[in-house]
């Protein structure tokens, strides 16, 4: 089978390599068949030798849509035919985090297509208690949109935001996941920020009513066209840029939560007197946990999140490198890229 991986910064190869079959699986494992890979700002910054955690080659993939082809003898969460997605995490399980079931930071975290081989291949074998099950009227580029829906409902619910009036900065794939897992846990009113108008006609497309482009209307203007005199009191900084932590700690309402979910390219200027005299709290969201898994993939199946606005350009799998260049060279009319390994 054909395997595609990156072999230095800007250098993609494709590698014939052994078809992995049904008696190679331990009692434990599940055979995949691989039909869709999401591809993830992370996997545009391995290409381009941005990624400080990787180390080449690498095999890339960790958000797929993939068919159960078969199971080994003690396995009962999936059976052949089924519909799958599997979480790309390796932990230890000994370390501190494990320990208390927070192993989405563990110490010793490996994620596939990063530190460990990813899914880009037509077969995959996974274990079992990573693997989550979808429903089988969703199609395989909605499942392989799993991933990123997993990252947007555990960072919804590092806080609580219950009615109350929230803000989303950064209106790209993970922030439009982000904003919906955040009115599906019940807030008042969503309002999420962009410089992209096409990022924020995906975001209305997706039931996200209240938007504002920050390059034609403040900041400040934006939160009190939606808001009001209220104001808003839970943040998710989505976007990574300096002036939208700086807004969010300027104008967020005194002893609220801000949730980072954003990964900086540089450290950012955080205004620590503002953050203590308001009694502000900074909070990390790192991935997900398996539950968070099962509960996108129930979102995905009953509606609550919408995905297919989100995939705006597809690709061959022999065409890996071309989706990159298009990335690169458009990346303001990109959002969810997807790679098919189908004909």
């Amino acid at each position: 089978m054909l395997q595609q991986r990156v072999v230095e910064p800007g250098k993609i190869e494709f590698v014939e390599v052994e078809e992995l079959t049904p008696a190679m699986l331990k009692d434990n494992e599940i055979l995949l068949k691989v039909h869709n890979i999401g591809v993830c700002g992370s996997d545009i910054h391995v290409w381009r030798g941005q990624h400080p955690f990787v180390t080449y080659p690498v095999i890339q993939g960790h958000e797929y849509g993939a068919e159960v082809i078969a199971v080994g003898k003690d396995v009962t969460a999936v059976k052949p035919g089924d519909k799958a997605s599997a979480r790309p995490q390796l932990v230890c399980g000994k370390c501190g985090p494990c320990k208390k079931g927070r192993y989405n930071v563990c110490e010793e975290l490996r994620v596939q297509g990063f530190q460990a081989p990813g899914c880009a291949q037509r077969y995959f074998i996974v274990p079992e208690d990573r693997i989550v099950k979808a429903d089988s009227k969703l199609s395989y580029e909605e499942i392989a949109v799993m991933e990123p829906c997993a990252v947007g409902v555990h960072a919804s619910g590092r806080t609580d935001v219950k009615g109350k009036n929230v803000v989303i900065t950064g209106a790209g794939t993970i922030g439009n996941l982000v904003a919906q897992c955040v009115l599906g846990r019940g807030a008042k009113k969503v309002l999420i920020t962009d410089i992209s108008d096409l990022r924020l006609a995906k975001a209305k497309e997706c039931g996200i009513e209240n938007t504002a482009n920050t390059m034609k209307e403040s900041f400040k203007d934006a939160v009190k066209r939606v808001f009001g005199d209220e104001g808003f009191q839970a943040a998710f900084e989505v976007s990574g840029a300096q002036p939208c932590i700086t807004d969010l700690v300027a104008n967020i309402e005194k002893g609220s939560d801000i949730v980072i979910v954003a990964v900086f390219s540089k450290p950012p200027y955080v205004n620590f007197a503002e953050l203590d005299e308001h009694e502000l709290r900074i909070i990390g969201s790192m991935m997900y946990k398996h539950e968070d898994y099962v509960l996108a993939s129930e979102m995905l199946a009953d509606g609550r999140l919408k995905v297919e606005p989100l995939v705006t350009q597809r690709f061959k799998f022999t065409d890996y490198e071309d989706a990159y260049h298009c990335i690169d060279n458009n990346a303001e009319q990109c959002m969810k890229v997807m790679i098919s390994l189908d004909d």
